[in-house]
């Protein structure tokens, strides 16, 4: 269905959350080897259609270079052969996982004699607001579908053309398998109020998980009447323990920041040991150089850093996406646990370490959704948590954390089964 079809976007809004509605049903009812069937051609689908999906996003890009958006943006909306790789790959992946609707799980016996335990159920229709990030499109079709959920997708103005591209593609696999169209369904418009109404739409819509900015995800969480699944921030962290291993925490610092600036993990914030700055610090800051990162740093990092800026309150607060860092020498991992506690976004944060008592600390009282050892914060990540994709990054406490797959789109209910007696069981 199209915008143009209605009088007003609230008409179109409604057509497509009941569309939406209908399709939940029937995917619900969908076996696995449909939702696999469906997959499997998403992905060939993909890759067939590699060059018209780089061509429709090199006019998104062009648009958007002429708008004169920022590098992240762009970074963030651009596809590359690799990218369509990824997200076929992706699709791939989801295949290979177990399907979880339907799943029965911790049956017991009572003494009444019924059993009771829990199903997993999909959760009905998912709405999903991004920004910037094309390769959402496949990744959130894929799993919402193994998942037996309905998905309404609102890309951002700047990407539609990439998003409808790649719809397309979803939709071939939709159709080879026997399943509605609008089990997958993209906003075709750029009107903000669009979005408005997909957020208050407690008939039609069950969750909504926005991607993207600080200020979008605030105006979701503020203007949503259906639940939410979200972060804000990216403010993630990395400590070199006094007990590091030298090069190894120069490698995982540098990728944590260098490898993409634009993604929600990449690190923003270094915490350095003070017993190891003077070793670590130099040749460290050297490759940050040498890459263009500009590193701001405390009093005690500039002693040892002398062209680094000054860090100010804020610099601790802010999620960068782009090639600066903030550095802090702590005196030791309390002082470290306790700035994240302070200033992270709960998203992702890692020691790098050989004490085994320091990293299980670690691990333990560090309050994010993603907490590693000896590993570069750009894990944080769907595809390399082995879920085939994710729909988005949870720092809620409740119902999903970290990286959203297929189990967090589903929720349980309770089931009882009753007893091997003739009239059924009752209660006495």
């Amino acid at each position: 269905m199209k915008p143009s079809d209605f009088d007003s976007i609230a008409a179109y809004m409604n057509a497509v959350g009941n569309a939406a509605r209908q399709a939940a049903a029937e995917v619900a009812r969908a076996d696995t080897a449909a939702k696999n069937h469906a997959l499997t051609t998403m992905a060939a689908t993909l890759r067939r259609q590699a060059s018209v999906l780089l061509e429709a996003n090199a006019q998104d890009v062009e648009a958007a270079r002429v708008k004169q958006l920022d590098a992240a943006f762009v970074d963030r909306l651009t596809l590359k052969p690799s990218t369509v790789e990824t997200m076929a790959e992706g699709l791939a992946q989801i295949v290979a996982l177990p399907d979880p609707v339907g799943a029965i799980t911790d049956l017991m016996s009572r003494p009444s004699g019924i059993q009771v335990g829990k199903m997993r159920v999909p959760l009905g229709v998912v709405g999903i607001v991004y920004e910037a990030r094309p390769n959402v499109t496949a990744d959130a079709a894929g799993l919402c579908l193994k998942a037996g959920n309905a998905v309404i997708l609102r890309g951002g103005s700047e990407a539609l053309r990439s998003n409808l591209a790649i719809a397309a593609c979803v939709h071939e696999g939709l159709r080879a398998a026997g399943l509605p169209e609008t089990v997958v369904q993209i906003i075709a418009t750029p009107d903000r109020e669009a979005v408005g109404h997909l957020v208050r739409d407690e008939a039609n819509v069950d969750v909504i998980v926005p991607r993207g900015g600080k200020g979008l995800i605030e105006r979701i969480a503020h203007e949503a009447r259906v639940p939410v699944i979200k972060h804000l921030d990216g403010i993630c962290h990395v400590y070199i323990d006094a007990d590091a291993d030298p090069e190894k925490a120069i490698r995982i610092a540098d990728n944590a920041k260098t490898q993409r600036y634009a993604p929600c993990n990449t690190m923003e914030t270094l915490l350095v040991h003070h017993a190891v700055a003077e070793t670590i610090l130099p040749p460290l800051c050297n490759i940050y150089r040498d890459k263009g990162v500009e590193c701001r740093g405390c009093a005690r990092t500039r002693a040892v850093i002398p062209d680094a800026r000054e860090a100010t309150e804020e610099d601790w607060r802010t999620e960068y996406l782009a090639p600066i860092l903030s550095i802090r020498v702590v005196d030791s991992l309390d002082q470290a646990i306790e700035h994240i506690a302070r200033y992270s976004s709960q998203h992702t944060d890692a020691i790098v370490t050989e004490n085994h008592t320091a990293a299980m600390r670690f691990l333990r009282e560090v309050d994010s959704s993603s907490v590693m050892v000896n590993a570069s914060t750009r894990f944080s990540d769907g595809f390399e948590y082995g879920l085939g994709a994710e729909i988005g990054i949870s720092t809620n406490k409740l119902h999903a954390r970290g990286p959203v797959g297929i189990e967090g789109l589903t929720t349980q209910k309770w089931i009882v089964l009753g007893g091997s007696k003739a009239q059924g069981q009752i209660r006495t």
